[in-house]
């Protein structure tokens, strides 16, 4: 499944909807962030349909960066049925993010 870019309005219903979500926080301007999109990208295909797999961009999305707290960028979010459960924050291996998606599949 493709890596969808959510949208204040929607961000609700898409992670609530889902299992398992994994959520990206980033801006076009920040080199880490785009160091780590192919890593969200290749997770969202090799998880498919049973993670959702979001990116949120912190400047159109301002809201949903102070819900959640973001600090520094990158940070992905772990949701379980609309609740986090953890969170990463930096560019860090593909593995890492995975063991968190394996634990809690």
């Amino acid at each position: 499944m493709a890596v969808q870019h959510l949208k204040t309005a929607e961000f609700d219903a898409v992670v609530e909807a889902a299992p398992l979500a994994m959520v990206d926080f980033w801006a076009d301007w920040c080199g880490p962030c785009k160091m780590l999109t192919p890593t969200v990208e290749a997770l969202a295909e090799q998880y498919g349909d049973r993670v959702v797999t979001g990116k949120v961009n912190v400047d159109e999305e301002p809201e949903l960066a102070r819900r959640f707290g973001i600090m520094s960028i990158p940070t992905v979010v772990f949701l379980k049925n609309g609740k986090e459960i953890e969170r990463k924050v930096g560019v860090l291996p593909p593995e890492t993010f995975a063991a968190v998606l394996e634990q809690y599949l």
